[in-house]
């Protein structure tokens, strides 16, 4: 049986080619990655915070449960990244 815990923060689409870093910046435990197209959150490094939320430029950051529909994708991304 896999149970798999929710993740703090998710970073979607509207990061990608972007990656202003403002998010990074503010995160007071550097749990932010550059995963090549994007970042993305390490869920158990997070800390959930949220001032990522607010210093991402193009509204790019979520609670896993608040990730917008045609965005669950980003959710499953960052969980293979990190080998979830």
């Amino acid at each position: 049986m896999c149970i798999l815990f929710p993740m703090p923060h998710v970073i979607v689409s509207p990061c990608i080619g972007v990656k202003d870093q403002a998010c990074t910046e503010v995160c007071p435990v550097e749990c932010i990655y550059d995963g090549g197209d994007q970042f993305l959150i390490h869920p158990d490094e997070c800390i959930d915070c949220g001032a990522c939320v607010p210093a991402c430029p193009v509204s790019a950051i979520f609670p896993e449960e608040d990730v917008p529909g045609g965005e669950e994708e980003f959710i499953v991304k960052n969980r293979v990244h990190f080998g979830l």
